[in-house]
This record gives C-alpha cells, structure tokens and sequence, in this order.
C-alpha cells in the first residue's frame, strides 16, 4: 500500500501540512536537547565507535499495519542533526504521504549520509514519527467507523504538551477534524463557567461582550440545558454523556427549532466508544468528539534499519 513517491532530496516541512516550520525545528531541538545534552550535545556510544566519514544508508520501516503520519519531521530531525555534528546533511528520500495506510514491513523513507547522523537522529525522528502515526492509526478507525453517517469525528485539547500541533496534524492526517486548537480561539462555556456566571445565558453574554469575535460552544447535559443555551444564542452544543435514547430527542428538539434559530451544530461527547459509534451517529449529531485520538493512542511501531556502505 501507499500513494505516489515523493521528490528525492532535503525536504523541509511542507506549509501544506499546516505545521509552523519554526514550531517544528523548536520541537525538534527540544526534543534532542533530551537526548543528547544541551546543545550541542554528545551521543558517547555512536561517536566513539563510529567514524564520522562513514556512510550509510537506513530504511524506515513500519513493523505494523496503520497509517503514517509525522514522516514531514524528519528532514528537520536530520538537518539539526547534521548541524549538533557538525557533519554534511542526510538525504531523505520519503516515499508515501503522511496519511496512507501502509502494511507491516513497508518502506516509508529511505534516509543516506553519515552513519553518526542517522543513529543519532533515530531515537528523535521515530519517537516523533510514531507517536504521530499511532494518533493517525486511531483516528482513522473512527473515520471508517463514521464513513456514510454524515458525523464527523473531532479532537479535543487532551494532548501531549508541547506535542499539540502534530498530535492535531495526525488527527487530520487519520481523517479526523480538529476542534479548537487552545483556549484562545473558541469559547467553550462548561458548567463549572455556568457555575461562576450564574447561568448559561449569563457566560454566553459575557463572552459576547468580552470577545464578540470569537465562536461560542456550550455544554449541556439534559434537554433543558440544551434549550436554553441555544435560547441564549449558542450556535454550537456539547451534548455531554447522554444515553442514545436521550441524545436522540435532544437533536430532534434542537433540529425542529432551527427554522427560528439558524443551523445549530450539535456534538456528543463524553464516554464515546467505537462499537456504539454510528448508533450515536444515527442520532443526527453533527460531530463526535473523542479525546482518547490524543490521549490514550498506543505509537505506531517504526523502525530505522541500517545498511553501512
């Protein structure tokens, strides 16, 4: 399996993936900081045994089905690399996309140069290309699990700090939607904000106030709360662990009003799981929202194979 190869040489992040460049060479430094020392830094077992004028070549390698994502990283995992080393760069040579689905035991990237520079850059190039790829394996299972329903499933902010960009990016790379990147750019009014405002319509005209630019999201747990938010002008509902049965009357509810209200997109969130997916779908929400995509997806196990020259 896999799509079209892809350009032979020293790509760096492609804007298309929507990852910040810059972000991406910080992640990376941070990353090899860990582990090899503050710049720039010692790999005391390759350097010792391992001349610098050797080359090599290395495959990257997938020991398990799923789908890939991440593999746009690894020039910039390279290319720190080779500067740390002080060493010519390693070309890489990446032949699918991120967001195929590969088999075991397929090629994803050949990577040549110096040897010291491919076994230091291994550890950092597949604990980032993994993690991605398993976020990307899982999410795709709901995508399948969705396909034909017209629900779409949705990230959450349950994500590895520091990791955010690319676990979302691998979201999009499994065929799933990201909902808000951060607290900054989608109000999302829960209950312990109902709590402090004093009620729903309370927080959803504060925000309005506050920040009248941004979109406002609200939870709720029962048909009434529902109701009331959209009274208060909430245009999108978290419909927060309720049996199908219920969820089902909140959307017809919800839906029969939207002749008054304008389109009202609704969610289901909390304890969703993939064998009752397209039930909660047949509900006629609009998304479900699952953070276990972020927090709870096992890596992709990726290998670096060498062959010295």
């Amino acid at each position: 399996m896999g799509s079209s190869p892809r350009p032979r040489g020293e790509a760096t992040v492609s804007t298309r993936s929507g990852l910040d460049p810059q972000w991406v060479a910080g992640v990376v430094a941070t990353a090899l900081d860990e582990d090899l020392g503050a710049a720039p830094g010692r790999d005391v077992t390759t350097q010792a045994t391992i001349p610098p004028e050797a080359q090599g070549t290395a495959a990257l390698v997938a020991r398990a089905p799923g789908v890939v994502a991440g593999l746009v990283v690894v020039p910039e995992v390279l290319r720190q690399v080779a500067d740390r080393l002080g060493l010519p760069a390693a070309t890489n040579d990446q032949l699918v996309e991120d967001g195929t689905a590969v088999a075991a035991g397929d090629v994803l990237a050949e990577l040549s140069g110096p040897v010291q520079v491919l076994l230091v850059a291994e550890r950092t190039l597949l604990n980032l290309a993994s993690r991605a790829s398993g976020v990307a394996t899982h999410t795709r299972r709901w995508a399948d699990a969705l396909a034909g329903t017209g629900a779409l499933v949705l990230d959450t902010r349950k994500t590895t700090p520091g990791l955010r960009a690319l676990e979302k990016y691998a979201v999009r790379c499994g065929g799933g939607t990201n909902k808000r990147m951060g607290l900054y750019d989608v109000a999302m009014v829960k209950d312990n904000h109902v709590v402090a405002a004093g009620s729903v319509a309370a927080a959803v005209r504060a925000v309005q106030t506050r920040f009248p630019d941004v979109a406002i999201q609200v939870e709720a747990d029962t048909l009434d709360q529902a109701l009331e938010a959209v009274a208060a002008g909430a245009r999108f509902l978290l419909l927060d662990n309720m049996p199908t049965a219920v969820l089902a009357d909140v959307v017809a509810a919800v839906r029969a009003g939207e002749a008054t209200t304008g389109r009202v997109e609704l969610e289901a969130t909390g304890n969703l799981t993939l064998d009752r997916a397209r039930e909660v779908a047949s509900t006629g929400v609009d998304y479900l929202s699952v953070g276990g995509l972020t927090h709870s997806s096992p890596i992709l196990d990726l290998a670096l194979d060498l062959s010295a020259s």
